[in-house]
């Protein structure tokens, strides 16, 4: 008797061939760009070479990665914050539509403020790490309420219809019911957090670098910028755009590995 089809070697073939694809489009471009400014004999002040950017990585590590660590526990910081208070205050609208019509435009004002314009009244207003982690929040918090908001609102009618028939109180309503379906929208949120509070937490750095504090690798940025160091500018950036991606991956893993077995967003991609 034949055994089943093995798919598992021709789908992680796939798998790999996806995930080689950017590393590919990456080296090629990065070799284009050695190539480009060693032809033209560019300065490093202009625009460095891959390899001199790679050289000023290892060569200023210590100084960067511990600005890079100061950034992230920023960043951590201000994602958790968002996360437990935009939830939070999602799970009060629901259940009092009187204090959502009262509060949400405010957070939408809270919104659509640039966060570069309110930095710099918070670092006057407050100690400069607190200043920093009140802007990574600030910009983390709307995309955790907007999301947890609409998937507690996108109750199926017919089993919102049947706890009511069977006479729920309005914690088993929340608790069996809303939570559940408000997940993947939680989540999403959540992914969309994780990367803004990385934005605001740079942007609060680079106005506190501005007024002459900060420890952060977007200080680092700014320092740099000042003395035309712009190797460790572009090194610097790097490991920020790294940082980004790590983010987004972890917090996309969490959320596969949360939803993998119900949901249809990861059902249907069979992965």
């Amino acid at each position: 008797m034949s055994g089943a089809p093995d798919h598992d070697g021709p789908s992680g073939w796939r798998r790999a061939s996806r995930l080689a694809r950017p590393v590919l489009a990456l080296l090629i471009g990065g070799a284009v760009w050695e190539i480009v400014v060693r032809a033209l004999d560019l300065p490093a002040w202009q625009l460095p070479a891959p390899s001199a950017i790679l050289a000023t990585l290892i060569a200023d590590r210590a100084i960067l990665l511990g600005s890079l660590m100061v950034t992230l526990e920023t960043t951590a910081q201000g994602f958790l914050l968002a996360v437990l208070g935009g939830a939070g205050l999602a799970i009060l609208f629901s259940q009092s539509r009187l204090i959502e019509d009262m509060l949400y435009p405010y957070a939408v004002i809270l919104q659509v403020t640039p966060v570069v314009a309110i930095a710099p009244i918070l670092l006057i207003w407050l100690p400069q790490p607190v200043a920093v982690l009140a802007c990574a929040w600030i910009v983390a918090f709307f995309p955790m309420l907007a999301n947890t908001t609409l998937g507690l609102h996108s109750v199926d009618p017919n089993l919102d219809d049947l706890f009511t028939l069977y006479g729920a109180s309005r914690l088993e309503r929340l608790v069996r019911l809303q939570l559940p379906a408000a997940l993947p929208a939680m989540l999403a949120g959540a992914r969309i957090a994780g990367g803004l509070s990385l934005i605001g937490a740079v942007v609060a750095e680079i106005a506190a670098g501005s007024a002459g504090a900060g420890s952060g690798l977007a200080y680092r940025i700014a320092e740099a910028g000042y003395r035309l160091d712009v190797p460790r500018m572009f090194a610097a950036l790097l490991l920020l755009s790294a940082a980004g991606i790590v983010v987004y991956a972890v917090l996309s893993l969490v959320s596969w590995l949360v939803l993998r077995r119900w949901h249809e967003s990861t059902l249907s991609r069979g992965v």
